[in-house]
């Protein structure tokens, strides 16, 4: 009989697969011994495989160069990385190693942004997309960066008040793009998103604050949706809506000559995945292609402003199995040496799934259990009925620990998790490792941020002056 759980994901998926595949009872990760981590570094702890992030940023501009060529596209395409994601200074050393641009979303991001410029990460040339409500000092923080000479630095306009308040700040021409509100899918608790300015409004607002304005010039049209780039009505509709106030705005304005599709591609998170990336690219492409051919205007430089696709894939979190709590005759809690609410926020906020997996035991029996965490709260745990299927693994046993990985984790959930900060019931937050490989392809590991301490907490709440 197939009892093992080996047999139980041969039979589910299609496995092994380009990232997982299983050597001697244990789960490697694009080829890397993750049992060889836990040995070294012990459990809980986070990882961060680097070079995840330049391949997918260079598989991206594969697409859309194959687009281009197939559709004789004549505008440039530019990959631009949604800071937002995550700020670690890690992620942004890789993913500007590929000839990449950088979008912004409040005011310190500029912070990080002159770092880089000092240090030689980001160029004159690179473009960066300052998104977001703009309050004060994020107003100034722009108009520094452009005052200093980083002419390719283009807030993209989110509110009528904009435009006169950077105009105060930055002493001479500047560029803009300007946010298209979209209209919600209707199963939305609101109709119009909050972001940017609406469809309609588009064009009259240009006239009134731009058209005639010697100091700012309208460089690009953003436009983006809160569900991503999905293959459905709804995103091809909003799609064309939004070409139809490119090209109203391209005839009345000569500079107007990029449009950012925003982000939004989604991430496996679960082994069945499937999404044609390379499909959507082209359609968006030739949609926006033939939109502009009809209309007789010179079609737009197309940015995007990639994320979760630039950096979730790299990162993945071990928890060891401490013990197996038999509540009654069907529930089996499996309990981490971690938290769920700490360490991956989305599974427990907004029910986000992830790849999750065994790391050790393949050959072992499975059965049906619970995950939980280490809090005192009756929603740190990770089961089915928060996700589609059942969670099966390796049965539990005293003598034998079974440790399990969530994959994709790397964006958000850091910065939603309040790292280096207060821990839901003071549970630490993980140590994080680096990996990477060197010049002859082996594999680097290097401790990023050791595990929270009981000093640590007690600074933060104010029990040491």
């Amino acid at each position: 009989m197939n009892t093992k759980y080996i047999d139980l994901i041969n039979q589910t998926f299609d496995f092994p697969q380009q990232e997982f595949k299983v050597d001697k009872d244990q789960l490697l990760f694009h080829d890397i011994d993750l049992m060889k981590l836990v040995e070294e570094y012990g459990s809980p702890l986070k990882f961060s495989y680097l070079p995840k992030i330049s391949e997918n940023i260079n598989t991206a501009k594969s697409w859309f160069a194959k687009a281009f060529e197939k559709h004789n596209y004549k505008g440039k395409y530019h990959y631009c990385y949604c800071t937002k994601s995550s700020h670690f200074n890690f992620v942004l050393n890789e993913a500007l190693k590929n000839d990449i641009h950088i979008e912004t979303s409040s005011a310190f991001d500029i912070n990080i942004v002159e770092k880089l410029i000092e240090n030689g990460k980001i160029k004159d040339t690179d473009y960066i997309l300052c998104n977001g409500f703009k309050r004060e000092q994020y107003v100034l923080n722009i108009a520094r960066l452009i005052n200093s000479g980083h002419e390719n630095c283009i807030p993209i306009i989110d509110n009528y008040e904009e435009i006169s308040l950077l105009s105060e700040e930055i002493d001479g021409k500047f560029k803009v793009g300007i946010r298209i509100a979209s209209e919600e899918e209707p199963k939305f608790e609101f109709y119009t998103s909050r972001l940017g300015i609406g469809y309609k409004n588009i064009v009259p607002f240009y006239k009134n604050q731009i058209q005639d304005n010697p100091k700012v010039s309208l460089k690009m049209l953003h436009f983006f949706i809160n569900t991503g780039i999905r293959d459905n009505a709804y995103y091809w509709n909003e799609l064309l809506k939004c070409l139809k106030v490119y090209v109203s705005l391209k005839k009345i304005c000569p500079t107007l000559d990029s449009l950012n599709i925003g982000g939004g591609f989604p991430i496996k998170n679960s082994l069945a995945f499937d999404f044609d990336y390379e499909y959507m690219i082209d359609e968006i492409v030739n949609q926006i292609n033939l939109t502009c051919q009809e209309a007789e205007v010179d079609v737009p430089n197309i940015f995007t402003e990639f994320g979760s696709f630039t950096v979730g894939e790299s990162g993945g979190a071990i928890y060891k199995v401490l013990y197996q709590k038999k509540q009654n005759d069907r529930e089996n809690w499996n309990m981490i040496d971690s938290s769920f609410i700490t360490t991956l926020p989305d599974s427990w906020a907004i029910n986000k799934r992830f790849v999750m997996l065994p790391i050790n035991r393949w050959n072992s029996n499975y059965e049906r259990v619970l995950l939980g965490g280490l809090t005192c709260d009756s929603d740190d745990y990770y089961n089915s009925e928060q996700h589609i299927n059942a969670i099966y693994m390796p049965v539990y046993r005293d003598d034998k620990p079974l440790y399990i990985g969530f994959f994709n984790t790397g964006a958000y959930q850091q910065s939603i998790g309040g790292f280096g900060g207060l821990q839901h019931c003071l549970i630490p937050q993980p140590k994080h490792i680096l990996i990477d490989k060197d010049s002859d392809g082996n594999i680097r590991t290097k401790l990023f941020s050791q595990q929270q301490t009981h000093t640590d907490f007690l600074k933060i709440l104010g029990y040491y002056e």
